[in-house]
Protein backbone atom coordinates (compact mmCIF):
# COMPACT_ATOMS: atom_id res chain seq x y z
CA UNK A 1 0.00 0.00 0.00
CA UNK A 2 2.87 2.49 0.64
CA UNK A 3 4.46 2.00 -3.00
CA UNK A 4 5.30 5.44 -4.13
CA UNK A 5 3.55 6.69 -1.85
CA UNK A 6 4.11 9.58 0.62
CA UNK A 7 3.82 9.29 4.27
CA UNK A 8 3.67 11.78 6.80
CA UNK A 9 4.67 11.36 10.66
CA UNK A 10 3.68 13.94 12.89
CA UNK A 11 6.02 14.21 16.17
CA UNK A 12 8.27 12.14 13.64
CA UNK A 13 11.65 12.79 15.18
CA UNK A 14 10.56 10.87 18.64
CA UNK A 15 11.02 6.79 19.05
CA UNK A 16 8.18 5.95 16.65
CA UNK A 17 9.19 7.66 14.33
CA UNK A 18 13.04 6.86 13.80
CA UNK A 19 11.38 3.06 14.20
CA UNK A 20 8.91 3.90 11.16
CA UNK A 21 12.05 5.02 9.20
CA UNK A 22 14.10 2.25 9.53
CA UNK A 23 11.38 -0.06 8.54
CA UNK A 24 10.59 1.47 5.58
CA UNK A 25 13.55 3.55 4.19
CA UNK A 26 14.68 0.70 1.87
CA UNK A 27 11.26 -0.11 0.71
CA UNK A 28 9.62 1.25 -2.56
CA UNK A 29 7.78 4.31 -0.01
CA UNK A 30 7.76 7.24 -2.22
CA UNK A 31 8.45 9.85 0.52
CA UNK A 32 8.21 10.21 4.14
CA UNK A 33 7.75 13.80 5.64
CA UNK A 34 8.96 14.32 9.08
CA UNK A 35 6.46 16.89 10.82
CA UNK A 36 7.89 18.22 14.17
CA UNK A 37 8.53 21.35 16.05
CA UNK A 38 12.32 20.71 17.41
CA UNK A 39 14.55 21.63 14.91
CA UNK A 40 17.53 20.25 16.30
CA UNK A 41 16.30 16.79 16.34
CA UNK A 42 15.43 17.06 13.01
CA UNK A 43 18.55 18.50 12.11
CA UNK A 44 20.14 15.39 13.71
CA UNK A 45 17.83 13.40 11.66
CA UNK A 46 18.61 14.82 8.32
CA UNK A 47 22.49 14.73 9.10
CA UNK A 48 22.44 11.27 9.71
CA UNK A 49 20.41 9.67 7.49
CA UNK A 50 20.52 12.41 3.83
CA UNK A 51 18.77 10.23 2.45
CA UNK A 52 16.22 12.13 -0.41
CA UNK A 53 13.28 10.45 0.09
CA UNK A 54 12.89 11.82 4.12
CA UNK A 55 11.46 15.23 3.63
CA UNK A 56 11.13 17.55 6.69
CA UNK A 57 8.38 19.93 7.94
CA UNK A 58 9.03 22.31 10.98
CA UNK A 59 5.61 23.45 12.15
CA UNK A 60 3.12 22.40 15.45
CA UNK A 61 0.00 20.29 14.93
CA UNK A 62 -1.58 23.41 17.27
CA UNK A 63 -1.70 25.98 14.35
CA UNK A 64 -3.67 24.42 11.59
CA UNK A 65 -2.25 26.68 8.79
CA UNK A 66 1.42 25.02 9.77
CA UNK A 67 0.00 21.89 9.60
CA UNK A 68 -2.72 21.73 6.56
CA UNK A 69 0.55 23.29 4.39
CA UNK A 70 2.92 20.50 5.32
CA UNK A 71 0.06 17.63 4.56
CA UNK A 72 -0.40 18.78 0.86
CA UNK A 73 0.18 15.45 -1.52
CA UNK A 74 0.59 13.27 1.64
CA UNK A 75 -1.93 10.06 1.21
CA UNK A 76 -0.99 8.65 4.24
CA UNK A 77 -0.53 10.04 8.57
CA UNK A 78 0.64 8.64 11.07
CA UNK A 79 -0.47 10.94 14.16
CA UNK A 80 2.06 10.66 16.76
CA UNK A 81 2.91 13.90 18.21
CA UNK A 82 1.73 14.51 21.68
CA UNK A 83 2.32 15.66 25.09
CA UNK A 84 3.26 12.37 26.59
CA UNK A 85 4.93 12.92 29.66
CA UNK A 86 2.69 12.62 33.01
CA UNK A 87 4.07 14.82 35.29
CA UNK A 88 4.23 17.95 32.72
CA UNK A 89 0.67 17.84 31.52
CA UNK A 90 -0.72 17.46 35.22
CA UNK A 91 1.09 20.67 35.95
CA UNK A 92 0.19 22.48 32.57
CA UNK A 93 -2.94 20.98 31.57
CA UNK A 94 -3.92 23.34 29.21
CA UNK A 95 -0.93 22.34 27.08
CA UNK A 96 -1.85 19.01 26.85
CA UNK A 97 -5.46 20.20 25.61
CA UNK A 98 -3.66 22.22 23.00
CA UNK A 99 -1.60 19.33 21.73
CA UNK A 100 -3.42 16.42 22.16
CA UNK A 101 -6.45 17.31 21.79
CA UNK A 102 -7.08 20.53 19.20
CA UNK A 103 -3.59 19.37 17.92
CA UNK A 104 -5.48 15.92 17.46
CA UNK A 105 -8.35 17.50 15.78
CA UNK A 106 -6.21 20.26 13.29
CA UNK A 107 -4.71 16.82 11.81
CA UNK A 108 -7.57 15.19 11.47
CA UNK A 109 -9.42 18.47 9.58
CA UNK A 110 -6.36 19.20 7.39
CA UNK A 111 -6.08 15.24 6.48
CA UNK A 112 -9.77 15.68 4.63
CA UNK A 113 -9.12 19.06 3.10
CA UNK A 114 -6.09 17.49 1.46
CA UNK A 115 -7.83 14.51 0.10
CA UNK A 116 -5.50 12.09 2.35
CA UNK A 117 -6.22 8.55 2.13
CA UNK A 118 -5.79 7.39 5.67
CA UNK A 119 -5.05 8.73 9.02
CA UNK A 120 -4.11 6.39 12.44
CA UNK A 121 -4.05 8.38 15.49
CA UNK A 122 -1.83 6.91 18.09
CA UNK A 123 -3.13 6.70 21.87
CA UNK A 124 -2.30 5.38 25.25
CA UNK A 125 -3.58 3.02 27.84
CA UNK A 126 -4.23 6.14 29.81
CA UNK A 127 -6.86 7.58 28.53
CA UNK A 128 -8.54 4.21 29.89
CA UNK A 129 -10.56 5.02 32.68
CA UNK A 130 -7.57 8.27 33.02
CA UNK A 131 -6.75 10.24 36.05
CA UNK A 132 -4.16 12.38 35.07
CA UNK A 133 -4.62 15.39 32.60
CA UNK A 134 -2.18 13.27 30.01
CA UNK A 135 -5.03 10.47 29.75
CA UNK A 136 -7.62 12.11 29.60
CA UNK A 137 -6.57 14.82 26.72
CA UNK A 138 -5.61 11.40 24.79
CA UNK A 139 -9.08 10.00 25.67
CA UNK A 140 -11.06 13.41 24.52
CA UNK A 141 -8.38 12.98 21.37
CA UNK A 142 -10.04 9.65 20.71
CA UNK A 143 -13.68 10.66 21.13
CA UNK A 144 -12.62 13.51 18.24
CA UNK A 145 -11.70 10.79 15.91
CA UNK A 146 -14.72 8.84 16.40
CA UNK A 147 -16.89 11.67 16.21
CA UNK A 148 -15.15 13.04 13.29
CA UNK A 149 -14.98 9.46 11.55
CA UNK A 150 -19.16 9.40 11.86
CA UNK A 151 -19.37 12.58 10.49
CA UNK A 152 -17.17 12.66 7.35
CA UNK A 153 -18.78 11.98 4.06
CA UNK A 154 -17.80 9.01 1.76
CA UNK A 155 -14.30 9.53 -0.06
CA UNK A 156 -13.51 11.30 3.20
CA UNK A 157 -9.72 9.76 4.96
CA UNK A 158 -10.32 6.24 7.13
CA UNK A 159 -9.69 7.70 10.40
CA UNK A 160 -8.99 4.99 13.11
CA UNK A 161 -6.50 4.55 16.47
CA UNK A 162 -3.94 2.71 18.02
CA UNK A 163 -3.52 2.22 22.14
CA UNK A 164 -0.70 0.61 23.84
CA UNK A 165 1.02 1.24 27.05
CA UNK A 166 4.69 1.99 27.98
CA UNK A 167 7.02 1.17 24.64
CA UNK A 168 9.76 -0.31 26.24
CA UNK A 169 13.80 1.37 25.95
CA UNK A 170 11.51 4.06 24.01
CA UNK A 171 12.84 7.83 25.33
CA UNK A 172 11.88 8.95 28.26
CA UNK A 173 11.05 4.85 29.81
CA UNK A 174 11.94 3.50 33.03
CA UNK A 175 14.17 0.88 31.09
CA UNK A 176 16.95 3.72 30.33
CA UNK A 177 16.82 4.93 33.39
CA UNK A 178 17.20 1.29 35.46
CA UNK A 179 20.21 0.98 33.19
CA UNK A 180 21.87 4.36 33.66
CA UNK A 181 21.68 3.71 37.01
CA UNK A 182 22.23 0.34 37.66
CA UNK A 183 25.96 1.00 35.34
CA UNK A 184 26.72 3.63 37.44
CA UNK A 185 26.01 1.44 40.73
CA UNK A 186 23.50 4.02 42.03
CA UNK A 187 20.41 2.54 43.33
CA UNK A 188 17.58 2.28 41.38
CA UNK A 189 13.54 3.71 42.94
CA UNK A 190 10.98 2.30 42.53
CA UNK A 191 7.50 3.46 42.91
CA UNK A 192 5.70 0.60 43.83
CA UNK A 193 7.29 -2.74 43.08
CA UNK A 194 3.85 -4.52 42.26
CA UNK A 195 2.88 -1.97 39.78
CA UNK A 196 2.56 -4.06 36.58
CA UNK A 197 3.15 -2.84 32.91
CA UNK A 198 2.83 -4.33 29.61
CA UNK A 199 6.18 -5.43 27.50
CA UNK A 200 5.67 -4.08 24.03
CA UNK A 201 8.76 -3.04 22.03
CA UNK A 202 9.02 -0.24 19.37
CA UNK A 203 8.92 -2.84 16.81
CA UNK A 204 5.57 -4.12 18.00
CA UNK A 205 4.02 -0.50 18.20
CA UNK A 206 5.07 0.06 14.61
CA UNK A 207 3.22 -3.19 13.75
CA UNK A 208 -0.05 -2.46 15.31
CA UNK A 209 -0.21 0.88 13.55
CA UNK A 210 0.57 -0.85 10.44
CA UNK A 211 -2.34 -3.60 10.99
CA UNK A 212 -4.51 -0.16 11.82
CA UNK A 213 -3.55 1.05 8.52
CA UNK A 214 -4.24 -1.89 6.57
CA UNK A 215 -7.08 -2.98 8.34
CA UNK A 216 -9.33 0.04 10.36
CA UNK A 217 -12.32 1.14 9.49
CA UNK A 218 -13.62 4.23 9.96
CA UNK A 219 -13.55 5.08 13.93
CA UNK A 220 -11.90 1.61 14.93
CA UNK A 221 -10.05 1.58 17.79
CA UNK A 222 -7.00 -1.24 17.51
CA UNK A 223 -4.87 -3.06 20.54
CA UNK A 224 -2.24 -5.39 21.08
CA UNK A 225 -2.31 -7.94 23.37
CA UNK A 226 1.02 -8.60 25.30
CA UNK A 227 2.36 -9.80 28.59
CA UNK A 228 3.38 -7.74 31.46
CA UNK A 229 5.53 -8.01 34.60
CA UNK A 230 5.51 -6.04 37.86
CA UNK A 231 7.82 -2.96 38.03
CA UNK A 232 9.98 -4.87 40.83
CA UNK A 233 10.46 -7.81 38.63
CA UNK A 234 11.90 -5.79 35.66
CA UNK A 235 14.44 -4.31 38.16
CA UNK A 236 15.38 -7.61 38.95
CA UNK A 237 15.61 -8.67 35.38
CA UNK A 238 17.99 -5.57 34.80
CA UNK A 239 20.29 -6.15 37.68
CA UNK A 240 20.35 -9.91 36.56
CA UNK A 241 21.53 -8.75 33.17
CA UNK A 242 24.23 -6.32 33.69
CA UNK A 243 25.60 -8.92 36.87
CA UNK A 244 24.88 -6.07 39.32
CA UNK A 245 23.51 -5.65 42.67
CA UNK A 246 22.13 -2.31 43.41
CA UNK A 247 19.63 -1.65 46.23
CA UNK A 248 16.35 -0.92 44.92
CA UNK A 249 14.34 1.61 46.98
CA UNK A 250 10.26 1.81 47.23
CA UNK A 251 9.51 5.87 47.57
CA UNK A 252 5.53 5.93 46.43
CA UNK A 253 3.02 5.85 43.78
CA UNK A 254 3.74 9.39 42.19
CA UNK A 255 1.07 11.51 41.22
CA UNK A 256 -1.27 10.74 38.53
CA UNK A 257 0.52 7.14 38.58
CA UNK A 258 -1.83 4.00 37.92
CA UNK A 259 -0.86 0.96 39.71
CA UNK A 260 -2.13 -1.16 36.45
CA UNK A 261 -2.47 0.00 32.47
CA UNK A 262 -5.65 -0.74 31.02
CA UNK A 263 -5.48 -0.96 27.39
CA UNK A 264 -9.73 -2.14 27.19
CA UNK A 265 -12.04 -0.98 29.15
CA UNK A 266 -14.85 -3.68 30.19
CA UNK A 267 -17.74 -1.08 28.26
CA UNK A 268 -14.96 -1.61 25.19
CA UNK A 269 -14.60 -5.54 26.04
CA UNK A 270 -18.35 -6.22 24.95
CA UNK A 271 -17.95 -5.40 21.66
CA UNK A 272 -14.74 -6.05 21.21
CA UNK A 273 -13.59 -8.10 18.32
CA UNK A 274 -10.85 -10.64 19.52
CA UNK A 275 -8.08 -10.77 15.92
CA UNK A 276 -5.45 -13.13 17.78
CA UNK A 277 -2.57 -10.55 18.57
CA UNK A 278 -4.96 -7.51 18.75
CA UNK A 279 -8.56 -6.59 19.93
CA UNK A 280 -10.19 -4.27 17.46
CA UNK A 281 -12.81 -2.01 18.82
CA UNK A 282 -15.38 -0.79 16.30
CA UNK A 283 -16.62 2.57 16.96
CA UNK A 284 -19.85 3.56 18.80
CA UNK A 285 -21.87 4.82 15.29
CA UNK A 286 -25.50 5.49 16.93
CA UNK A 287 -26.80 8.61 15.57
CA UNK A 288 -28.05 11.72 17.88
CA UNK A 289 -31.51 9.71 18.90
CA UNK A 290 -30.34 9.83 22.56
CA UNK A 291 -33.18 7.46 23.47
CA UNK A 292 -30.36 4.98 22.21
CA UNK A 293 -28.19 6.28 24.60
CA UNK A 294 -30.82 6.10 27.69
CA UNK A 295 -33.78 3.87 26.96
CA UNK A 296 -31.35 0.66 25.86
CA UNK A 297 -28.28 -0.64 27.61
CA UNK A 298 -25.74 -3.61 26.91
CA UNK A 299 -26.47 -6.25 29.48
CA UNK A 300 -23.58 -7.62 28.31
CA UNK A 301 -20.86 -5.34 29.96
CA UNK A 302 -22.49 -7.12 33.03
CA UNK A 303 -20.41 -10.35 32.74
CA UNK A 304 -16.43 -8.85 31.04
CA UNK A 305 -13.54 -7.44 32.54
CA UNK A 306 -11.38 -4.83 31.60
CA UNK A 307 -8.37 -5.96 29.38
CA UNK A 308 -4.97 -4.81 31.69
CA UNK A 309 -1.78 -5.52 32.92
CA UNK A 310 -3.01 -7.43 36.08
CA UNK A 311 -5.04 -9.66 33.97
CA UNK A 312 -2.67 -10.71 30.96
CA UNK A 313 -0.36 -13.05 31.26
CA UNK A 314 2.80 -12.04 34.01
CA UNK A 315 6.16 -13.07 33.36
CA UNK A 316 8.49 -14.33 35.51
CA UNK A 317 12.03 -12.66 36.07
CA UNK A 318 13.89 -15.00 33.63
CA UNK A 319 11.20 -14.71 30.93
CA UNK A 320 11.32 -10.79 31.34
CA UNK A 321 15.51 -11.38 31.15
CA UNK A 322 14.56 -12.97 27.78
CA UNK A 323 12.39 -10.23 26.37
CA UNK A 324 14.66 -7.41 27.90
CA UNK A 325 17.86 -8.95 25.47
CA UNK A 326 15.45 -9.41 22.26
CA UNK A 327 15.84 -5.19 22.67
CA UNK A 328 19.02 -3.55 20.34
CA UNK A 329 18.97 -0.99 22.68
CA UNK A 330 19.58 -3.42 26.33
CA UNK A 331 22.23 -5.12 23.83
CA UNK A 332 24.38 -2.37 23.23
CA UNK A 333 24.00 -0.76 26.36
CA UNK A 334 25.40 -4.72 27.97
CA UNK A 335 28.57 -4.58 25.22
CA UNK A 336 29.14 -1.02 26.47
CA UNK A 337 29.49 -2.30 29.91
Amino acid sequence: MLTNKTLMITGGTGSFGNTVLSRFLDTDIGQIVIFSRDEKKQEDMRVSLRNPKVKFFIGDTRDYNSICYAMRGVDYVFHAAALKQVPSCEFFPMEAVRTNIIGAENVLNAAIANDVKRVVLLSTDKAVYPINAMGISKAMAEKVLIAKARSVVEGAPVMCATRYGNVMASRGSVIPLFIEKIKAGHPITVTDPNMTRFLMSLEDSVDLVLHAFEYGEQGDIFVQKAPASTIGDLAKALTHIFSREVPIHIIGTRHGEKLYESLVSREEMAKAQDLGRYYRIPADNRDLNYDKYILEGQPEVNYVEDYTSHTTQRLSVSEIVEVLLSLDYVRRELESV
